[in-house]
């Protein structure tokens, strides 16, 4: 006997978790079909637009024979369908197009995100929320404001983006097995992030002894651009299959309480000398969400470039408070 919605485990059910994706577009969709490929749980794609979260879901549907995944895959515009969500992933706005400037950019978004976050919260309050949209460190704090989560529910994704990127950078430049690589890049989500070579490392290595200080700079540099970069290539689009997978890395540590230490945009309430704000740095994420800042012992120049950061960071929710003043 097949139940709808739970799973058997030594002879008792339990009740599969719910993944709900607001936003079907490229990312949208790549995740959520990650996530089911993962069977990290049930998943729910709305979007706005009629048919196509349906039609993307059930494409992902018929593809769980051939892949061998067993769960349950719903497009919808209801978020009736959303209740009782797990985890929501938020990835629903619009891109930046020709001619539109970032403050008609961002007041498009606010709207959109504080809109879902208020619909999701209600059919979902005991939910966790990961908040894709860009501007980043904008849309967290707007759906912060909005849901009145404490910090731990209210997480965005980016450093586990930026940090992926930079290990493929080095990985090119050294030659080397992607798996051996880690790096970690903290810090708002754009041209101020800040990529720590000194908390790099190839094979256990450090990367400062392994590259140039030259070198290592480059490759900061694309980094901090690897969004643009892709842009650039694609003309008419931008970057999915690594936000995407970004994503559902971190899903996937929340809904199996993996305790996975990730770098994420967390609210902070004075580590790094830094007290209400978002901004990337090293989480560990579990089955409650945020569950911990790791606070590292930066130096002088990591500690400016966290500074600078920060600066553009403060603009941002000081646009975000006006904008949802002007919306109450």
């Amino acid at each position: 006997m097949r139940w709808s919605g739970v799973v058997k485990h030594d002879n008792a059910y339990f009740p599969r978790k719910k993944i709900t994706v607001v936003g079907s577009g490229n990312v949208g969709a790549t995740a959520a079909f990650l996530a089911a490929y993962k069977e990290l749980g049930d998943i729910v794609l709305l979007d706005v637009v009629d048919g196509i979260p349906q039609g993307k879901a059930l494409d992902m549907y018929e593809a769980s024979p051939i892949l061998g995944y067993d769960v349950n895959v719903k497009g919808t515009q209801d978020y009736a369908d959303t209740a009782d969500s797990d985890l929501v992933i938020i990835t629903a706005g619009i891109a930046r197009r020709p001619g539109m400037s970032r403050d008609d950019l961002l007041a498009t978004n606010v709207k959109i995100v504080a809109d879902v976050t208020a619909k999701v919260v209600k059919q979902s309050p005991n939910c966790i929320i990961i908040v894709v949209t860009n501007p980043l460190d904008a849309m967290v704090y707007t759906a912060k404001q909005v849901s009145g989560f404490s910090r731990k529910r209210i997480i965005g994704m980016a450093g586990v983006l930026d940090s992926a990127r930079m290990r493929s950078f080095i990985a090119q430049a050294l030659d080397v097995s992607i798996t051996d690589v880690s790096a970690l890049v903290l810090g708002g989500h754009g041209d101020t992030m800040v990529p720590l070579a000194r908390y790099s490392t190839v094979g256990g290595v450090p990367l400062t002894e392994m590259l140039s200080a030259e070198n290592i700079q480059k490759i900061s540099e694309r980094t901090a651009q690897g969004g643009a970069e892709i842009v650039e290539l694609l003309k008419t689009g931008s970057a999915f299959y690594a936000p995407g997978a970004a994503i559902v890395e971190m899903a996937e540590a929340i809904l199996k309480d993996q305790n996975r230490i990730l770098p994420c945009a967390a609210w902070l309430e004075g580590e790094y000398g830094i007290d209400g704000y978002f901004m990337g740095v090293p989480c560990k994420l579990g089955g409650g969400g945020m569950e911990g800042v790791i606070e590292l012992d930066l130096n002088e120049s990591e500690k400016e470039a966290m500074q600078a950061s920060l600066a553009s960071v403060q603009a941002a929710k000081e646009d975000v408070d006006r904008l949802l003043g002007e919306q109450a």
